[in-house]
């Protein structure tokens, strides 16, 4: 049985239809189609029940999908173990974060990074989607809450401020109150966001006009006056025509998080984005950098 065959499996399996695996493995529909008829002419049973909107997993194919999981689990290991023993200082590395880090704090790195290692492609992915390390989804990743998943190395870096903004021209709210006034917060159904809680509790009337899941954007409806956002102040304070409003107690600061696989650390081009990393970003960093 063929390994490849088996990531096809799973991805039906999830995806819940044999074009949405298509898409999400990168193949053609005709190509998903046959190589699962032909996995269940290899084993001898039907896996899946296809019907008008999609596939099911027959009881069949619910009992061998651990099995199939595990599996994959050991090939993601393996795939992860020998890239990892790459010491070449060359070769591309994939590095995701959310947008504004991305953009307002992330460059000075990227740039000493191609400096000092001229043969590494940054492959930068900006997204709000938490990134799978041990699928390799990304090679490092940066973000705002620690790992939790086994197996990640993770270094705490800068601590980052945040502020409340409005334009210039607004009328500031009063704190406990925040009747007459329009919010621009953060989308809470995926990550949870502590300045969302934050503006509820210390403007209790104002009203939400926009939710939103990219920071840039709410800046820039900020800085159109459709209401005040709490954004990072390497965004805010870099966003013309906005002002930081002091209602006397600041929203929760956040620390950045740097996160790769512990398969990954042998990898010169991981190492050598973590030392810039820590170099530039390293914050109030006390000592316990890797857990």
């Amino acid at each position: 049985m063929e390994w490849n065959d088996v990531r096809i499996f799973l991805a039906v399996a999830r995806q819940g239809s044999i074009g949405a695996a298509a898409r999400s493995t990168g193949l053609s529909h005709p190509t998903v189609g046959r190589r699962m008829r032909a996995l269940e002419k290899n084993v001898g049973h039907p896996l899946f029940q296809r019907h008008n909107t999609g596939v099911l997993l027959t009881e069949v194919g619910s009992r061998v999908l651990r099995l199939a999981e595990e599996m994959e689990v050991s090939a993601l290991a393996f795939e992860r173990r020998l890239i990892g023993e790459d010491s070449s200082p060359c070769g591309s590395l994939r590095i995701s974060s959310a947008d504004w880090f991305a953009t307002y704090v992330l460059p000075p790195v990227i740039e000493a990074l191609v400096h000092d290692h001229p043969g590494i492609l940054p492959e930068l992915i900006v997204s709000s989607r938490r990134y799978d390390l041990s699928r390799r989804e990304a090679d490092v990743v940066f973000r705002v809450v620690p790992f939790e998943e086994a197996g990640i190395v993770q270094c705490r870096l800068l601590r980052v401020a945040y502020g409340l903004y409005a334009r210039t021209d607004t009328v500031f709210p009063v704190r406990g109150d925040g009747r007459g006034s329009n919010l621009l917060i953060m989308d809470t159904a995926v990550n949870s966001y502590p300045e969302v809680d934050w503006l509820r509790k210390i403007l209790p009337y104002a009203q939400t006009t926009v939710i939103a899941n990219h920071r840039a954007l709410q800046a820039r409806l900020c800085q159109r006056g459709m209401g005040l956002a709490v954004l990072p102040r390497a965004v805010g304070d870099a966003t013309s025509g906005l002002t930081r409003v002091d209602l006397g107690e600041s929203p929760p600061s956040r620390h950045i998080w740097m996160g790769y696989h512990e398969d990954m650390r042998g990898m010169d081009r991981v190492r050598a984005l973590a030392d810039v990393a820590r170099r530039l970003l390293g914050g109030d960093v006390d000592g316990e950098n890797e857990q």
